[in-house]
């Protein structure tokens, strides 16, 4: 019975030194991290999922919603921020984001249900009151893709041995990652908005399986595109935060805790 007990207490010790292991890293991974780019992530996760409202072009063969327009900033960040800190860093920040996104449309809400007699609110209750269906379908979209593309950029990035820092390595890493990540998140979110609720509270209004796919695949292409023409960017922004030592305090103690 006193083994029971001490095996039980060990258990409960060790279990509470691996969250506090665990609380300090993050502590230390929201200091590490340069304001600029988690503020850029933040708020185009917030705009993604805003223009997500409205779809843009719609034919029988494709449909593209307003998201595209600024989802390739989101992949980016996280591309950095896989590059320098790892893929478990970047998955808590995009956490940090979608709660940060939930919140703003908490707030947006209940903005949009307040009466006011001050005129007519119905445009601004209708973008920023929000669909909940939307909003979910883009929380698991976005959440989903994101962990394929922060862990396929990691992978790709250890299979460059010998330059793991030049700019094929990190070229290499980025497209792959980016194009199947945004695949993934236009395919999942279209799919759960325009195929399965839709049809139910938008009158009949819905995508078929091959504008859902089309506007991934299509969505994907122009991500990988926008990455193309601004991935030269993101990778002098890993290059000089290796030059700095951007997050040393962070790296250190990942590497202690793994030994």
């Amino acid at each position: 019975m006193d083994n029971k007990i001490l095996t039980v207490k060990v258990t409960m010790m060790k279990r509470k030194e691996a969250i506090r292991r665990e609380l300090t890293e993050y502590r230390l991974l929201l200091k590490s991290i340069p304001a600029t780019v988690v503020t850029l992530f933040v708020v185009s996760v917030i705009c993604m999922n805003l223009l997500a409202n409205k779809t843009l072009l719609q034919l029988e063969w494709i449909a593209l919603d307003g998201g595209i327009l600024i989802s390739w900033l989101s992949f980016m960040c996280m591309d950095i921020i896989t590059k320098h800190f790892g893929p478990k860093a970047s998955n808590s920040i995009t956490v940090l984001a979608v709660m940060i996104n939930l919140l703003t449309c908490l707030i947006f809400f209940v903005a949009s249900i307040i009466p006011s007699n001050a005129g007519e609110y119905v445009a601004f209750d209708g973008i920023f009151g929000g669909t909940w269906f939307i909003l979910l379908g883009s929380t698991i979209a976005f959440i989903a893709s994101a962990t394929i593309n922060n862990t396929l950029n990691w992978a790709i990035g250890r299979a460059f041995r010998k330059h793991p820092d030049g700019k094929l390595a990190y070229a290499s890493r980025t497209y792959v990652s980016t194009f199947f990540g945004q695949f993934f998140d236009n395919f999942i979110f279209s799919v759960i908005v325009f195929m399965f609720f839709a049809p139910i509270f938008w009158d009949g209004f819905h995508w078929t399986l091959l504008q859902c796919t089309m506007c991934a695949l299509s969505g994907a292409v122009a991500e990988l595109i926008m990455e193309i023409v601004f991935s030269p960017i993101g990778y002098r922004i890993t290059k000089k935060w290796q030059r700095e030592s951007v997050g040393k305090e962070y790296l250190n103690f990942v590497k202690a805790v793994k030994k």
